[in-house]
């Protein structure tokens, strides 16, 4: 497939289910590529309706072709007395992003809308993300492009 960087712009969320013990969440995000993990701030006292506007950065290094590519987005409300409570996840398949990435040298998804599921697949929210690829470049033949010597005798 490619190399490059794939740039998850983390907006906001709405509407997010989940009962907390005194009634308000303080939601955060968990965003994972493959091995790679990033943990977006607590958004406190901001409820159902979060924003984080954050940027996370995941190094992409695939060379097999037919594997799919796919951010999860596991949102969680933080809590200080007891371990926090699973609010839902989302996820985005970025195959066809960095594919077309690959060939033009980048490819961006504006933010959009995607929905939050509980594990029973049940609604809980939407989460709000816009998604950048920018492809690695590569040289050919690794050593140095153009140039060329000129040599003359007196």
């Amino acid at each position: 497939m490619g190399r490059g960087l794939l740039e998850v712009h983390l907006v906001d969320a709405k509407g997010l289910a989940g009962n907390d013990f005194l009634g308000k969440l303080d939601p955060y995000v968990v965003v994972q590529y493959r091995s790679q993990e990033r943990k977006s701030s607590t958004a406190r006292d901001e409820g159902r309706n979060p924003s984080w506007n954050e940027v996370f950065k995941f190094q992409i290094s695939s060379t097999a072709a037919n594997v799919q590519h796919k951010l999860i987005f596991r949102i969680l409300d933080h809590d200080n007395l007891s371990s926090d409570d699973f609010l839902g996840e989302a996820s985005i398949n970025v195959t066809d992003l960095i594919s077309i990435g690959m060939e033009n040298g980048t490819s961006e998804l504006k933010p959009a809308k995607y929905s939050v599921v509980a594990a029973d697949n049940s609604y809980h929210g939407e989460i709000r993300v816009g998604i950048t690829f920018t492809a690695a470049k590569v040289e050919e033949d690794g050593g140095q492009v153009g140039g060329w010597m000129h040599s003359f005798r007196d």
